[in-house]
């Protein structure tokens, strides 16, 4: 799926298992004869997908960076997250789904809600390098989630990638993240929105002030694995005034889930 996270960047999570062999190469797919690469292996176990956190130096100045296992997070309907104000340069805030999960990461929360499955429009960006068949095809179940993120400290200047949040499954084998499709009809028939930012938002500098009780909410679609074990990485860099990173404040946290 080109859509992850939206306002996010894609990156995924590139654990490798300590015993990880047997590479497979991940070839992306694409109309024509030029294609690039990624190399996949065998996903961690779940053991290896415990919560972790990086730290800043302690001589930055920079809030501490903090990770959280969600607690069990009991089913909730439509429109339960606790909704603070919005930022103006985010869309509306949506809430539809039930509760999965619930991650702090340093100052903010993330809620996810499953919000619902459907069938792939579309095929998805990657195929498997064995059979040359796309991750996702046309007809493919997909699950839509929902991220509800709300900033409980202070503000923090955020790039336009804002919160990042990477969604893998457990058994998923190959080292590139999680595939879907990116029709923007399906993520409105689902009531999800499918970037953070406004359309219009952008700026320069590429600062973006998540104020302190603020929420903005976005979501992805990916493969659909009912009861599914899964991890979410979150993470995010503050940007100064004119919009360049600040590295040692980067915050990052994973929990660890199952889909309904």
């Amino acid at each position: 799926m080109n859509t992850r996270s939206r306002t996010s960047a894609t990156a995924r999570r590139l654990t490798l298992g300590a015993t990880a062999a047997a590479l497979l190469v991940l070839t992306a797919c694409s109309g024509d004869s030029d294609t690039s690469t990624t190399v996949a292996a065998p996903a961690p176990s779940s053991s290896a997908a415990e919560t972790s956190a990086a730290q800043p130096s302690a001589s930055t100045g920079g809030a501490a960076a903090t990770s959280a296992r969600p607690s069990s997070a009991s089913p909730s309907s439509s429109g339960s997250a606790g909704i603070g104000a919005q930022p103006e340069w985010a869309n509306p805030v949506t809430t539809p789904g039930t509760a999965i999960a619930r991650i702090a990461a340093g100052d903010l929360t993330v809620e996810v809600f499953q919000v619902g499955t459907t069938a792939a429009t579309d095929t998805g960006s990657f195929a498997d390098p064995g059979t040359g068949q796309p991750l996702v095809a046309i007809g493919d179940p997909l699950v839509f989630v929902n991220y509800v993120v709300t900033n409980n400290g202070d503000p923090v200047d955020l790039s336009a990638s804002l919160v990042t949040i990477d969604a893998t499954y457990d058994n998923w084998p190959y080292l590139t993240g999680m595939d879907g499709v990116s029709d923007r009809d399906l993520f409105t028939a689902q009531g999800v929105n499918a970037d953070g930012l406004a359309a219009g938002a952008f700026r320069e500098p590429s600062v973006y002030t998540f104020g302190t009780g603020q929420t903005y909410s976005f979501g992805e679609n990916f493969e659909y694995q009912p009861g599914g074990a899964i991890s979410f990485d979150v993470s995010y860099t503050p940007v100064d005034a004119t919009g360049d990173l600040l590295h040692a404040q980067r915050v990052e946290a994973t929990g660890s889930t199952f889909t309904a």
